[in-house]
């Protein structure tokens, strides 16, 4: 049985994988934050835009939950190439508030 915070995060997925971006939206707070292997972004509005530009598609492996604390392991698209990543979700009050993001950048990297 999926505790809250996952049927959250698992939605949140789910609506950018069809490229439901307002949906996916509606998951976040006004101030979630976002920080990555290549740096940090402040405001869901700005997360959404440029998750629009890039369209990654999420192949979810694993979800491990603990209180509003949810884990995924997946391999995201990345144009064309799959890369192998966890995403650290928290959420707070039914909305998600920070995502922290850590991946191996091998597969990005092969051929330059």
């Amino acid at each position: 049985m999926k505790n809250q915070a996952t049927a959250l995060v698992l939605r949140f997925i789910e609506a950018l994988n069809a490229e439901n971006f307002p949906d996916a939206r509606v998951c976040l707070r006004e101030d979630f934050v976002f920080e990555g292997v290549l740096g940090k972004r402040e405001g869901a509005d700005l997360y959404i835009k440029e998750m629009t530009q890039m369209k990654l598609k999420y192949q979810v492996q694993q979800a491990f939950a603990a209180g509003e604390d949810v884990c995924l392991w997946y391999e995201i698209d990345m144009g064309g190439k799959m890369v192998l990543a966890s995403g650290w979700y928290h959420t707070e009050n039914g909305k998600i508030l920070s995502l922290k993001v850590v991946f191996d950048p091998r597969p990005l990297l092969e051929g330059k």
